[in-house]
């Protein structure tokens, strides 16, 4: 059968409901690849590759099922390039005169691989939008065509507006348009949490696949119990999950922090969605999402709060496509911002999660275990010892990047590099999201059991991440002493006598010049 176009769909381009398809076309290839360039650009938390390319066959099987043509390339297949472009270049050699289509990358570096490739051999691409995302990668200019002072708050209005989401006669429901005060409560000890909806996905092809093609990966995964959703059907399942048994309780504790000991149920997941990876691969549309949730508290009203529905809508609507404008507003420079200068290596125990430190302890084993850690984990836990730390932005980039399953480089980046670490000199965050344990003990249960102790701020036992606290504030004074978010902090920080602060700066150079140890 003469082929004359080709259709790339890359792994997180798993869009069913995508135009493409609507049509069985004849002369039409749909080319899927399984790549050593993007199992070994970071090292990639193992379920994370397990889910990505479980979920690529089943979405190749579904299209061929559907009488669509199919060229799936396997990992150890032996005309495999492990190489995009090589790859793209084969097929096309044998499929001479046929187009080349592309849907639009989300991520820069595949992008400009496939932009720099075409140019250079003179391949004619048609680009193709993924028809996912509410808004376009230029968003931002759109939003703010007057200046850069990008602010989320207004992105998400506009955006709330623009689709008419909680909004009524004009104005949004309830006569407010952010209940996030309400929110950020900490979960009661012994309270019950329903068990999070998972999946037994036998994978055990795939690892077989792994082993055979030697690529490394971290954290731990069942051959035949992958958790997580591997095709649509699974990911509508979890949606109806958390609309029945997360939203209720969603916005009240998105920020808490729980472990097993201190809740009646699987602790884990707590209230969220989980519904990241289904989203970052294009097997939800976001709109869809919000729909389902807001669908749910409109006919349950009495039972879940105004709180809780706004608090999630805005993570989709507002928080994630925001952070894809800013990732495509300044890429490529972007990736290499370090605004506060930081280059220390990470800590060992990022890889292992052995530290006496309980919260860290937690939230590693945790990620290690699930590929899967909360917004306030990531953030205020292992983002924020890294911040206090001093660590390369870099070398926490990778991390993030390889070891969470809805890790893709355009929400990862601009989460990471600019939200947790400051590196990008406040273009997203107004102050660093630092803190001490105080934070710890108002927000969660992780210094209940702790080897430190978190009233201390330096001796035997001392929290580190108080004198960690001041060591930063400290060392970083001439760029924050007059951000009016910190100017407070650095009035408690002058009040201090000497002696006080030298003794919590010198405790801090002792836990940095001991930082595996802690």
């Amino acid at each position: 059968m003469t082929t004359h176009t080709v259709r790339l769909i890359l792994g997180d381009q798993l869009n069913v409901r995508h135009s493409w398809f609507r049509q069985k076309e004849q002369g039409v290839l749909y080319v899927m690849m399984e790549l050593k360039q993007e199992t070994d650009y970071v090292v990639h938390h193992r379920q994370k590759v397990l889910a990505f390319f479980s979920a690529m066959r089943a979405f190749a099987n579904a299209l061929d099922s559907a009488g669509h043509r199919v060229h799936y390339i396997k990992l150890d297949d032996s005309d495999n390039q492990q190489s995009l472009t090589q790859n793209l270049e084969y097929i096309i050699a044998q499929n001479k005169g046929a187009v080349l289509e592309c849907q639009q990358s989300d991520e820069y570096r595949l992008d400009h691989q496939l932009r720099s490739w075409a140019g250079a051999r003179n391949i004619k691409l048609n680009w193709y939008d993924t028809e996912h995302f509410l808004t376009t990668r230029d968003s931002l200019k759109e939003y703010f065509p007057d200046n850069k002072n990008y602010l989320m708050e207004t992105f998400y209005r506009k955006v709330r507006q623009q689709y008419d989401i909680l909004m009524e006669n004009g104005r949004p429901v309830g006569g407010r348009w952010n209940y996030d005060k309400e929110n950020q409560k900490k979960i009661p000890a012994n309270q019950g949490v329903e068990p999070p909806l998972v999946f037994s996905n036998d994978v055990s092809d795939i690892d077989n696949l792994l082993q055979k093609c030697h690529i490394q990966t971290m954290g731990k995964a069942s051959r035949n119990q992958l958790i997580w959703p591997v095709n649509r059907q699974q990911s509508k399942r979890l949606l109806e999950h958390f609309c029945q048994f997360g939203l209720p309780n969603f916005g009240r504790y998105q920020d808490t922090m729980a472990t097993a000991d201190t809740l009646k149920e699987a602790h884990w997941s707590l209230y969220h969605s989980r519904l990241s990876f289904s989203l970052n691969t294009k097997m939800l549309h976001p709109l869809e999402v919000v729909k389902a949730a807001v669908n749910t508290w409109s006919e349950n009203q009495e039972s879940i709060s105004i709180a809780q529905i706004e608090g999630f809508c805005r993570q989709i609507i507002g928080w994630r496509e925001f952070v894809r404008g800013i990732y495509w507003a300044h890429m490529p420079d972007y990736k290499n911002l370090n605004a506060l200068d930081h280059n220390k290596p990470l800590p060992h125990f990022y890889w292992t999660g052995d530290t006496k430190m309980n919260c860290l302890h937690h939230s590693i084993e945790q990620s290690l275990e699930y590929a899967y850690a909360h917004h306030i984990q990531r953030l205020m836990i292992t983002g924020n010892f890294a911040l206090l730390a001093g660590v390369s932005p870099d070398a926490l980039d990778d991390w993030y990047l390889g070891i969470y399953i809805d890790a893709i480089e355009w929400v990862e980046m601009p989460n990471t590099r600019g939200m947790s670490q400051y590196a990008d000199n406040g273009l997203i965050a107004t102050k660093p999201y630092i803190a001490s344990a105080n934070y710890m003990q108002k927000m969660g249960h992780y210094c209940k059991e702790c080897y430190y102790d978190p009233k201390k701020k330096s001796g035997d036992k001392a929290c580190p991440f108080n004198s960690l606290y001041w060591h930063f504030i400290e060392r970083h004074k001439e760029p924050f002493k007059d951000n009016h978010r910190m100017r407070m902090m650095y009035q408690v920080w002058g009040k201090k006598t000497n002696e006080e602060q030298q003794a919590l700066l010198k405790q801090a150079e002792i836990y940095l010049d001991n930082i595996n140890e802690l």
